[in-house]
């Protein structure tokens, strides 16, 4: 069976008390609309394209915890890709019918979900586009979690990133999501969020604020944004089309 990633989504997961908020703020950021909710609770949502294009980003209200964001891998072999996974040190974390919640050596969930004909990317809207769920991995994991991911995804590119502490592992040409890791600074648990790749990114930053959304800090290349329901993303100055650098 065919165990290639086919289509990858972004998950906004949020507090389920403040998930019609994170919502609300996501929706307008990015130009969609909500789907019916879905789950046992309702938790599950998906934020589709105006356009028609197949949808890349879901949000997800949680029990526990402040949330954050993870990574679904859609592929035609479930099984066979989460034994994948596996053997490379990953362990099941939950088992449903049809698909499962996994998590890395590192201790970051994601899931393996089947593959149901996406190809159509979103478009850039407002200058931006949600196209990264960046991985923040303690020192002592990064090296690992680097290999674990190079090896789950072998017709993806992995590269070292921009700085030192950055590797990134891009997704071939049509996949709307790709994976950034961060070595934190400091042994703490793995945790993710998400990242935008903005034309212009104080004109973003402008525009999110008057969503909601506050700057909690601000680099050479990104702004660290706290939305409505609290949850942390960078507004990054990486091209909308590409997801690289512009030139220097």
């Amino acid at each position: 069976m065919d165990r290639h990633v086919r289509w990858t989504y972004a998950f906004v997961d949020r507090p389920a008390e403040l998930l019609d908020r994170a919502c609300a703020f996501w929706t307008a950021a990015t130009g969609t609309r909500l789907s019916a909710a879905r789950g046992e609770r309702g938790e599950f949502t998906t934020l589709l394209p105006d356009d028609g294009a197949d949808a890349c980003l879901k949000a997800q209200g949680v029990t526990a915890g402040p949330g954050g964001a993870h990574l679904d891998f859609a592929v035609a072999d479930v099984p066979g890709f989460t034994a994948s996974a596996l053997r490379l040190g990953a362990r099941v974390e939950a088992e449903h019918e049809g698909w499962a919640v996994l998590r890395s050596p590192a201790g970051q969930l994601f899931c393996a979900v089947p593959w149901h004909g996406e190809r159509r990317r979103p478009p850039v809207v407002h200058g931006s586009r949600l196209d990264q769920v960046c991985l923040d991995v303690p020192p002592s994991a990064y090296g690992a979690e680097v290999a674990f991911f190079g090896a789950l995804l072998p017709q993806w590119t992995s590269r070292p990133g921009s700085r030192p502490e950055f590797h990134v592992i891009a997704p071939p040409d049509g996949l709307p999501v790709r994976i950034l890791l961060q070595r934190l600074g400091e042994e703490r648990p793995a945790s993710a969020h998400l990242d935008m790749a903005c034309a212009d990114r104080a004109a973003t930053r402008a525009r999110h604020e008057q969503l909601g959304a506050t700057v909690v800090s601000a680099g050479a290349h990104w702004t660290v944004m706290r939305d409505p329901a609290g949850g942390l993303y960078c507004l990054t100055a990486r091209d909308p089309e590409t997801g690289g650098l512009p030139p220097r």
